[in-house]
């Protein structure tokens, strides 16, 4: 407002400016009247200004009076809330003193109460002190009289002592292994035995033995002499070219095929077969369909393979393991096939494998495999289970796999469940009756050591060997063996058979003792 009045008074003054120019043209007398109009209005002008500049002056010190007022009211009530703050907080140190004191008094009561209580435990440690030495010299004058009215030492005696409570000790240890081993089979012998039943129950395969010979028919006897050859040059040829001895006896039209090798006795078969359909028999026409039967008994081992593990639902097998297995096929063990026992074996793993709740394709493939070794076998040193082992771990089985391979005829410590199934599982397969067949001078020398192992122990009077070898009856002397000591006999001699003999299955150890009372009437 002030700017404003200002700037009008200036313009008044501009235009008397303007209006005295003007006179001294157009008249002098016109002209200052004009400028004194224009002066007389820019003195009020200005004098308006400085009245409204005073106005505006006046207020703004109020207003900054009002502003400055309000910032001390607003300073003083903060320092009120400091000064309230100040206050509480200097109670609650001082309450927190207080409590501080309290506890440095209680603290120098307990201090007193402590130094009390240890001035009254030297004293009795000064007491228990003074009791031990007249409890040693008590002690020494009671050993001296004890030593003299027995006539033995201290360490005499220590050692009688320590017999007799050894002895008593393996009393009651054998009493509670008996106890222990009863309790255990009513449960686990129970509880197994269910599961072998069910897996027994649930599979029946059937499959064929088979023997180190196979024997070819011939539509008639004048067909040997054709196999034989002028100057037996085909036989020689077909021998040469298959690996294999063929027979030519007086059995009536047959042709006998000897060999320790499986797959080539099987390739001599078909060759010989399809020689003697064809009718063509010369050198060049054997090695010709020598090699393509080479080819059909490839392809069927690769095929039999494949079957088995699609038969059996486990996948990811190696090639090369799979047509192990195939090979399988034309390889017994105690006239058993060893393919159809390798199947079967693979069956009851995974049925028992189902009732414990663990990995049941796991146990299929475990028990597929645990006799790969006896595809090369005939071909590699050692025992099948550790070339087996060795193949399965080559081709990228699993370490529990290869574990439970090794592990099944006891060439490695069984540490898993895996393991103990395939054992029990091929000890299934193998010992069934029916399932493999000995020769009879092998049967008779089992026999024979069974009871020579079990006559070798002190106390035995007699053993018998019964079930075909599965079970051990010994008969001990009840005035030289206890009930308790009959326990660990029974435990020793099983021990042995381990050590000492090879066989297929588990053979049970029963010792027997019997108290007999004689009296007379007279």
């Amino acid at each position: 407002m002030v700017t404003t009045s200002i700037i009008m008074a200036l313009v008044i003054v501009a235009v008397a400016g303007v209006a005295y120019v003007a006179g001294n043209r157009f008249g002098r007398k016109s002209t200052e009247g004009i400028v004194k109009q224009a002066e007389d209005l820019a003195a009020k002008v200005l004098e308006d200004a400085r009245r409204e500049a005073d106005t505006i002056t006046k207020e703004a010190e109020l207003k900054a009076k009002d502003v400055a007022l309000e910032a001390k009211e607003a300073a003083e009530a903060d320092l009120k809330e400091k000064k309230k703050d100040l206050l509480n907080q200097e109670k609650r140190i001082q309450q927190k003193e207080e409590n501080l004191d309290k506890k440095a008094d209680l603290f120098d009561q307990k201090e007193m109460e402590i130094l009390k209580k240890e001035q009254a435990i030297n004293l009795k440690e000064q007491a228990l002190s003074s009791k031990e030495e007249e409890l040693d010299r008590s002690i020494g004058e009671q050993k001296a009289r004890l030593e003299a009215i027995s006539g033995m030492t201290a360490e005499e005696a220590k050692n009688r002592l320590m017999e007799a409570m050894e002895s008593e000790a393996r009393h009651d240890a054998a009493k509670r292994i008996k106890l222990i081993e009863d309790e255990a089979r009513e449960t686990a012998d129970k509880k197994s035995k269910e599961i072998m039943a069910l897996a027994i129950q649930r599979y029946a395969g059937e499959y064929v033995s088979e023997k180190c010979v196979s024997v070819v028919p011939l539509p008639s006897d004048e067909m040997k002499g054709r196999i034989i050859g002028r100057e037996g040059r085909n036989i020689r040829a077909l021998e040469a070219a298959t690996g294999i001895d063929l027979i030519i006896d007086d059995t009536p039209e047959a042709v006998i095929l000897s060999g320790f090798n499986p797959v080539r006795r099987e390739v001599a078969r078909l060759s010989l077969e399809k020689l003697l359909a064809d009718g063509r028999i010369h050198p060049g026409r054997i090695e010709e369909v020598v090699s393509k039967s080479e080819e059909e008994v490839e392809k069927a081992i690769k095929e039999a393979g494949e079957q088995a593990a699609f038969d059996l639902g486990v996948h990811g097998i190696n090639p090369e393991i799979l047509k192990l297995i195939g090979r399988l096929k034309y390889r017994t063990s105690y006239t058993q096939n060893v393919y159809q026992h390798s199947l079967e074996v693979a069956f009851l793993c995974g049925i028992m494998a189902a009732e414990l709740g663990i990995n049941v394709k796991q146990a299929k493939r475990a028990g597929l495999l645990h006799d790969l070794g006896k595809a090369v076998d005939h071909e590699v040193e050692g025992s099948h289970a550790v070339i087996g082992a060795d193949l399965a771990r080559k081709y990228g089985e699993s370490p529990k796999i290869v574990h439970a391979i090794a592990a099944h005829h006891e060439d490695e410590k069984p540490t898993t469940i895996l393991a103990v199934l395939v054992q029990a599982a091929d000890a299934l397969s193998g010992a069934r009756p029916g399932a493999r067949r000995e020769m009879m001078e092998t049967y008779v020398k089992r026999l024979e050591d069974l009871e020579r192992i079990a006559t070798s122990f002190q106390g035995v009077q007699n053993s018998f060997a019964i079930q075909a070898g599965r079970e051990i009856r010994v008969m001990v002397s009840s005035e030289q063996v206890t009930d308790e000591q009959s326990v660990l006999l029974a435990r020793d001699i099983a021990k042995k058979i381990e050590s000492e003999m090879t066989y297929p299955g588990m053979i049970k150890v029963n010792v027997i003792r019997e108290t007999r009372a004689t009296e007379f009437a007279r």
